[in-house]
């Protein structure tokens, strides 16, 4: 079965590297500007291993109690984790143990809570601040308005254990993925004086990289078409 899966995962990782590759060359990109995030979310460690070994450095999670145990089983791979899901105050302690990034801060009240958390682990967290993209907002998607960002970013700038990292978004339900994503890079442009270091603009799933990679998206977070559809955890 492993050997089977592998075979299934590398054939899947081909193509998508592909898409990438085609879309950044359509816009004179270089591909290697843009950074494969696996979401492996729903499946199991072993995937994870598997993944590791075909070359993926980076991949993500959106519910705690189902990421903290896979990072505790490939802890040994050296992994890049990204927590993507919607963070609750209260699971910043557990989220910060493992999470070398957080995509999806989009409140006040989650850098004290993150910023103390990670304090108190000795660890330096990278924040992404998560921007909800739709006109009107879409209520229980995620994302701070572009009208606030700025103030959520110099709150995570005067954290003493984040960094602030860069942007990331959703496509909104209606409307062109296109126009949003580029929406999103304004955005990050205008946000990413507030802070030096490396920036990342985190866009694109499965169905709509090529729009984020033409846009000027740094990470494709891309989950059913390298791992297939949705596998429940037992």
């Amino acid at each position: 079965m492993t050997g089977s899966r592998l075979e299934e995962l590398a054939a899947n990782l081909e193509d998508v590297r592909a898409r990438i590759e085609s879309a950044a060359r359509a816009v004179g990109r270089d591909p290697a500007e843009i950074t494969l995030v696996v979401v492996t979310k729903t499946w199991p460690a072993t995937d994870v291993r598997l993944l590791a070994t075909l070359g993926i450095t980076d991949v993500a999670e959106n519910r705690d109690q189902e990421a903290r145990p896979k990072h505790e089983a490939c802890a040994d791979l050296g992994l890049r984790w990204h927590f993507i899901g919607q963070l609750q105050r209260n699971k910043a302690r557990s989220v910060a143990s493992y999470a070398d990034v957080v995509e999806s801060v989009d409140r006040a009240e989650l850098v004290p809570a993150l910023d103390h958390a990670a304090t108190a682990l000795g660890r330096r967290v990278d924040v992404l601040l998560q921007v909800d993209l739709a006109d009107p907002p879409q209520p229980g998607r995620g994302g701070v308005i572009p009208a606030e960002v700025a103030a959520l970013a110099e709150l995570v700038l005067a954290a003493e254990s984040l960094r602030l990292a860069g942007v990331m978004a959703v496509a909104p339900l209606d409307g062109a993925p296109r126009l949003a994503f580029d929406r999103l890079v304004s955005l990050a442009a205008t946000v990413r004086g507030h802070g030096p270091g490396p920036w990342a603009i985190s866009a694109g799933m499965s169905g709509d990289l090529e729009e984020a990679v033409a846009s000027g998206a740094t990470h494709v977070r891309v989950g059913s078409a390298v791992l297939g559809g949705r596998a429940l955890l037992r």
